[in-house]
């Protein structure tokens, strides 16, 4: 069996920022707030008349990636794209990369599974890669929040969070079983759906009952969370699903060189960081910089990571998200 390693590495956000100070313009909210519960202290929000979306954002940092393997266009065989928000309800944005970076008629497979999302694309590419299916894969996070929220005092606890960006990577074949990914371990627990969700559109909440309502005051079209029982429950699962890949490699917690969490809160990756005992040099966090960008927070700071040169040769990297659905996940790589 072939194994799979990551080759190259790309990400892209929109140039607008938006501070802390920023949002206090239009919400009741302050920086200090912000920060307290999230380590926030800007995002990147794509700006109105912007080229940009989730499908734009996603083929800008796939150019990136795909220059940075030394491949090309050609040598990739499949795209699995993750993202929450799609620039149509379909078709996916998948093929929309297939068509903006001018790909052979490859396949593209869209992975809807939120801040989860770019670890279940990560596994999904590397079952491809290590059955012999595929030899070079692409896989895209990205994220255009700042579309979709509520951006009053009503929706502030969810809409000072998000930001908009995209992360790529190309996963390639290795006949070396000693470097790449050596394992992921994905779960979901479906009964927490609602605890953070979008309820409409929907097609039980479609287009004709949306006209009819025409309720400026329905929170259904804007994103809920509940904070406090997400919280619990990410630490919870986030410690789990780590022990877990390291217990099946046979890896101890003493063996991290670097761990990179989805980027949902810095309180978050901070109880993480204290349970497992890691250094500021072993954890690799950049949410202050663009809040929660979901699909592609992970991909965003592992590129940011390896750019920096915090990743070495031969380092134990440990990926690991958790979000909506709920859904959850790891993976181990020897980098």
């Amino acid at each position: 069996m072939y194994n799979s390693k990551i080759t190259g590495l790309g990400y892209y956000v929109p140039d607008n920022i938006v501070t802390n100070e920023d949002l206090t313009k239009f919400m009741e909210t302050s920086d200090e707030w912000i920060q307290e519960r999230t380590g926030i202290k800007e995002r990147r929000w794509i700006t109105e008349g912007s080229e940009d979306t989730s499908a734009v954002m996603g083929a800008k940092a796939a150019r990136i990636a795909i220059e940075r393997s030394g491949l090309t266009k050609d040598d990739i065989d499949f795209i699995v794209f993750a993202t929450l928000s799609p620039d149509y309800y379909f078709p996916g944005c998948g093929v929309q990369v297939q068509e903006m970076l001018d790909m052979k008629t490859i396949g593209a497979l869209d992975v809807r599974n939120q801040c989860s999302g770019f670890i279940y694309g990560l596994s999904v590419a590397d079952q491809f890669i290590k059955t012999g299916m595929y030899k070079n894969v692409l896989v895209i996070g990205s994220e255009f929040h700042s579309g979709g929220l509520d951006k009053t005092t009503r929706g502030r606890g969810v809409s000072v969070i998000f930001g908009d960006g995209a992360g790529a990577v190309v996963l390639s074949r290795t006949e070396d079983n000693t470097k790449g990914i050596l394992s992921s371990h994905l779960h979901s627990e479906g009964k927490h759906a609602e605890e953070l969700t979008v309820l409409a559109p929907s097609i039980r909440h479609w287009v004709p009952e949306i006209l009819e309502a025409n309720d400026e005051n329905d929170e259904s079209y804007f994103p809920y969370m509940n904070g406090t029982f997400v919280f619990k429950n990410a630490v919870v699962r986030f410690s789990e699903v780590i022990m877990e890949g390291l217990q099946s490699n046979g890896l101890k917690d003493t063996d991290i060189d670097m761990f990179i969490p989805h980027q949902a809160n810095l309180r978050i990756s901070q109880f993480v960081q204290k349970k497992f005992r890691l250094s500021d040099d072993q954890i690799f966090n950049n949410i202050m910089k663009y809040g929660n960008t979901t699909a592609a927070s992970i991909a965003i700071a592992l590129t940011e990571a390896w750019e920096q040169g915090k990743i070495k040769d031969n380092d134990l990297v440990v990926l690991a998200a958790f979000g909506s659905g709920f859904t959850w996940g790891s993976v181990i790589m020897r980098w």
